[in-house]
């Protein structure tokens, strides 16, 4: 407890101030252009606590840990998907948020093109390609998060960890959206409270996901598909006055969509494994 305990206080001794330093200069200038490198920083701030405990990367862990971790990897894959559905889908067909397919940008749909044939499209590409593009910064957040916060909260037997590693992880973000400058709605105030709910609520699947498998990367894959099909894709189908009050990390339905599964998701009893010991091929 107390190695533990020493860990998370050189990990938020580096992870603060470069997390302020960096958000400060993107709210300066207006701008989320160096968001890839602050996600990296839980990661590096997990390296220098790791290399001052003089702790091994074993338990960040690293393998895939075979068929016991490919039910957790599904999971991943399907999460955003599901809640895309339910919370756009909802919103949409109530008409809450108007459903249009972009028509300029980059990925506009072809003119003469269906919305709904394109969105399907969209989804392909999202789950595929753009996830797979995704992995590289999502795995700078959960190599720090996931990968060494949330068992040193445990370990530090810190009184509901899993609910302190999410409100941490959903604060970290919050400069950023009170600034206007990321999952921003019609009023501030609501975006930023709607946004720490549904960010600790996906805190609480990324943990699940991540404890259960013994691999970081079930975490990693849900991120970076979060990040892919959520912002990437569902968003940019999605338009009106009020939309962003709906839809969107600080939209009311993604919220609540994303509590209820969180529910549903990590109800019962949770396996912890802080990594894989199992073969890549078993």
């Amino acid at each position: 407890m107390r190695r533990a305990r020493h860990g998370l206080a050189v990990y938020f001794a580096v992870l603060i101030p470069l997390s302020v330093a960096l958000e400060a200069v993107m709210i300066a200038h207006r701008s989320i252009g160096l968001a890839p490198l602050l996600m990296w920083v839980p990661a590096l701030a997990s390296v220098v606590a790791r290399s001052v405990l003089r702790e091994g990367v074993h338990d960040v862990s690293f393998r895939l840990g075979g068929r016991r971790t490919l039910p957790s990897l599904g999971a991943a894959l399907l999460f955003a998907n599901l809640v895309g559905v339910l919370a756009y889908g909802t919103a949409w067909l109530t008409g809450l948020v108007e459903f249009t397919a972009p028509t300029s940008g980059p990925g506009a749909m072809p003119a003469g093109g269906s919305a709904v044939v394109y969105l399907a499209v969209t989804l392909l590409v999202g789950n595929t390609l753009l996830t797979l593009l995704g992995v590289v910064t999502a795995l700078g957040e959960e190599i720090g998060w996931r990968g060494y916060m949330l068992t040193r909260l445990i370990d530090a037997q810190v009184p509901r960890p899993v609910l302190v590693s999410g409100v941490i992880w959903s604060t970290w973000h919050l400069p950023l959206v009170i600034a206007g400058l990321y999952a921003v709605g019609p009023n501030v105030a609501l975006s930023a409270v709607v946004f720490v709910v549904t960010a600790t609520a996906l805190a609480f699947v990324l943990a699940r996901l991540r404890l259960a498998s013994g691999s970081l990367w079930p975490a990693v894959v849900l991120h970076a598909g979060w990040n892919a099909v959520i912002l990437s894709v569902f968003d940019r189908f999605s338009t009106g006055t009020h939309a962003t009050l709906w839809i969107g990390e600080s939209g009311i339905l993604v919220a609540g969509v994303t509590v209820a599964f969180a529910v549903v998701f990590t109800r019962g009893p949770w396996p912890i494994r802080r990594a894989s010991r199992s073969p890549v091929g078993d």
